[in-house]
C-alpha cells in the first residue's frame, strides 16, 4: 500500500476516533448535568448522525480495495446503523428520550473509540498489543448491548410508524409499507448481526494469535 493511502487512512481513522470520543463526552456531560440516562440524543444525536452517515466512505474503501474488509460487510454495518439513527430515531421523537437509546449510543461510542484507533495504529504498523486485544475482546460485551438497544428502539417505534404512515410516499412504489418493512428488518436483523458477530470471533482467534506470537518475540529480544 502506498504511503499516501496509509496517511489518508490514518487521518480518517484518527478523525473518526476523535469525533466518537467527543460524542461520548457529550453523553457523559448530559448524564452528569441531568442526573439521568434519558435524553442524551439532544446532546450527541446530531453529531453521531453526521459521523455515522459520513462513514459511508468505509464502504467505498472496501469497494476499491484499499482495506481488506471487502464491500458487503461494511455496507451491511453502515446501512443498518444509518437507517436506525436517521430514519427511525431522527424522525420519531417519542424514542429519543428512551434509556435504551442512551445505552445504544454509549455502546456505539465505546466500540468506535476502540475500533478506529486500532485501525489508525495498524496503518502505521505500530499497533500496541493491548489495543489489539481490546479491539478483539471488547466487542464481546459492547456489540450485544448495541443490538438489544437497537431492536428495542425499533420495536418501540412501530406504533408511531403505523400511526403516521411514515414514508408513505416513498413506499407507494412498493407492495408493502414502511411499517411492514420495519417488521421484516426486526426479524432479519438479529441473524445478519449474528453473522458479523461470529465473524469477529474468527478474526479474534486469528489476530490475537498472531499478536501474541509477535508480542512474545519482542519481549525476548
Amino acid at each position: 500500500m502506498s504511503p499516501f493511502v496509509n496517511s489518508y487512512l490514518f487521518a480518517y481513522n484518527f478523525l473518526q476516533a476523535s469525533l466518537w470520543t467527543i460524542s461520548l463526552l457529550s453523553i457523559l456531560s448530559s448524564f452528569l448535568s441531568n442526573k439521568t440516562i434519558n435524553g442524551v440524543y439532544s446532546s450527541a444525536g446530531y453529531l453521531i448522525s453526521v459521523i455515522q452517515t459520513a462513514a459511508v466512505v468505509e464502504v467505498l474503501h472496501g469497494a476499491i480495495g484499499i482495506v481488506p474488509s471487502g464491500f458487503l460487510s461494511p455496507l451491511m454495518q453502515w446501512s443498518g446503523r444509518t437507517h436506525f439513527i436517521l430514519a427511525i430515531v431522527g424522525q420519531i421523537k417519542e424514542v429519543q428520550d428512551s434509556p435504551w437509546l442512551s445505552i445504544t449510543l454509549v455502546a456505539w461510542c465505546l466500540g468506535e473509540m476502540i475500533r478506529y484507533p486500532h485501525y489508525a495504529f495498524t496503518c502505521l504498523g505500530r499497533c500496541p498489543y493491548w489495543l489489539t486485544y481490546l479491539r478483539y475482546t471488547g466487542f464481546i460485551m459492547i456489540y450485544p448491548m448495541g443490538l438489544v438497544g437497537e431492536l428495542l428502539i425499533m420495536y418501540k417505534a412501530l406504533p408511531h410508524v403505523k400511526e403516521r404512515n411514515l414514508y408513505a410516499n416513498f413506499f407507494s412504489a412498493f407492495p408493502f409499507s414502511y411499517y411492514e418493512f420495519l417488521w421484516a428488518v426486526l426479524l432479519v436483523y438479529p441473524f445478519l448481526w449474528l453473522k458479523l458477530y461470529l465473524q469477529l470471533f474468527k478474526q479474534r482467534k486469528s489476530k490475537l494469535g498472531k499478536s501474541e506470537k509477535h508480542h512474545g518475540k519482542r519481549k525476548r529480544m
